[in-house]
């Protein structure tokens, strides 16, 4: 049997090398190309006395597993519209969502309600905590609508996991504005959501309570792998999402790719998961 020389023992572990890259990047390019949220041409208009009004005017993204995105703009120009119809609360005009590979508006009402119950959770300005369930049956509920039978365990772990372990038996209306906002942060990760929809979640804060609730926000987010799609005016936030989608007058005039490059260039250096 030849003996193998040193030259050959170079070759062969350049070529091993390159393999390794090759199926490094296979492997990332098909990661990448399966997107969690897909919005197509989605156009949405609504009539009045004065004639028909354009909200959205065919907005058109994706976004991959993992990543993260700030919708900003003007008030009026739409932001909220377009998170409420990438959530299937809202229906558009023209013009597919998918989520999960799934297409929202195919679907009825009843189902469109399971798949947000199953993937997506949502943080709100005003919190939409209810008032006679205490904070711990209030991380409950999305819990026990699933069905589990360890939701109080869950719910109090997630409770004290966002700083509240204290605060498990009090209502709404005895805790402060943060304290509600971390109830509603709770609630929302406790079922691991696929997706996290968060409509200016610092809006009903003062700014040092709002740093903190979105300090909280995008650590429990990295910890749970979501994809977070966030509607703000704070561009400080914004700044922080891996993308950045700029509405003005109902059109998408901007899509911030900077940050993901970034993680783009990372993960194919060192092949490991893709991460926000």
């Amino acid at each position: 049997m030849p003996v193998a020389t040193a030259a050959d023992k170079v070759a062969s572990a350049v070529q091993c090398a390159s393999q390794a890259r090759r199926e490094t990047f296979n492997l990332t390019t098909s990661f990448m190309s399966q997107p969690i949220i897909s919005v197509e041409r989605v156009t949405k208009q609504v009539k009045d006395s004065t004639g028909t009004l354009t909200i959205l005017h065919e907005i058109d993204f994706t976004l991959q597993p993992h990543q993260s995105a700030a919708i900003v703009g003007a008030s009026g120009s739409g932001k909220s519209t377009l998170l409420s119809i990438v959530a299937g609360l809202d229906t558009p005009t023209s013009g597919t969502v998918k989520l999960a590979g799934t297409d929202l508006f195919s679907l009825d009402e009843d189902a469109r309600a399971a798949v947000r119950a199953s993937k997506v959770g949502f943080v709100f300005q005003s919190f939409q905590l209810l008032g006679n369930l205490t904070a711990l049956e209030n991380v409950m509920l999305p819990l026990e609508l699933q069905g589990r039978s360890d939701a109080r365990t869950q719910a109090t772990d997630m409770l004290r996991r966002v700083g509240l372990g204290a605060r498990l038996q009090h209502y709404p209306k005895v805790l402060s504005g943060g304290e509600q906002q971390r109830v509603a942060l709770a609630r929302a990760f406790v079922v691991r959501p696929a997706v996290l929809l968060a409509d200016e979640p610092t809006g009903s804060l003062d700014f040092a309570t709002g740093e903190k609730v979105m300090e909280l926000m995008f650590e429990l987010n990295r910890e749970a792998g979501t994809t977070l799609v966030l509607v703000t005016h704070d561009q400080g936030i914004a700044e922080r999402c891996d993308r950045q989608l700029h509405i003005e007058a109902g059109r998408l005039n901007a899509f911030g790719g900077e940050v993901l490059g970034r993680h783009f260039d990372r993960l194919s250096a060192n092949g490991s998961e893709f991460s926000a």
